[in-house]
């Protein structure tokens, strides 16, 4: 009870993050043994994941548990359509494709947004806070690993222009977490939301492990 929700949250959900992080797509992409038709690849797919996050978003903006959680700074998927314009061209569009995990994992963004405000925060936390803190490891290893311009396009998922000072930005999101307007029952299902969250992000990529495996 004494446990403050931010911590509770981060804790429970630590080992299905880091087998998400420690996928073996994620590992061999960060080693740089895969090309760029990989990270493309990757981020086409989460194209479709903040897609389902900030279409959800518009009608939840006022509401009482989401709500608060809903800056218009942490929005990419204007970010994402720039990198992929960039990545595979001013025909992007014509070639987008979802896995079938990827799918799954946008399908269950979507019914939160609709039917669960709080499963529609667990979800928002597993992104956006992740995007702020291990997804600049990525864009790092990308900029170096394929040539991309820093902060340019083809990572600008990563950067965000409107976010100074991302560790305050990141304090203030665990004060919200903290506060958030649900009873240690709602909490409790919350965390499990995330749990989930973490295991649909890593069947993307088992999917994409299958996809681009690595050369014997």
């Amino acid at each position: 009870m004494d446990t403050p929700f931010s911590t509770l949250i981060r804790t429970a959900s630590h080992d299905a993050h880091t087998e998400a992080e420690t996928s073996t797509f994620m590992s061999d992409l960060l080693g740089g043994r895969l090309g760029v038709d990989a990270f493309a690849r990757y981020t086409e797919q989460l194209w479709f994941v903040y897609r389902a996050l900030e279409d959800g978003a518009r009608a939840l903006r006022d509401d009482p548990v989401a709500g608060p959680f809903i800056r218009p700074e942490l929005m990419r998927v204007a970010e994402l359509e720039r990198d992929l314009a960039h990545l595979r061209g001013p025909g992007w569009r014509s070639g987008l494709t979802a896995l079938p995990a990827t799918a799954a994992y946008a399908a269950r963004v979507e019914e939160c947004a609709r039917t669960w405000p709080g499963g529609y925060v667990a979800h928002h936390y597993t992104r956006y806070l992740g995007d702020l803190s291990g997804g600049q490891i990525i864009r790092d290893k990308a900029e170096k690993t394929w040539g991309f311009a820093r902060k340019g396009d083809g990572v600008r998922f990563y950067v965000f222009e409107g976010i100074g000072n991302p560790a305050a930005f990141k304090r203030g999101y665990r004060e919200l977490l903290d506060g958030v307007r649900a009873d240690e029952l709602e909490k409790q299902r919350i965390v499990g939301e995330c749990r989930r969250a973490f295991a649909l992000n890593t069947e993307v990529f088992r999917a994409l492990g299958e996809e681009f495996p690595l050369s014997a």
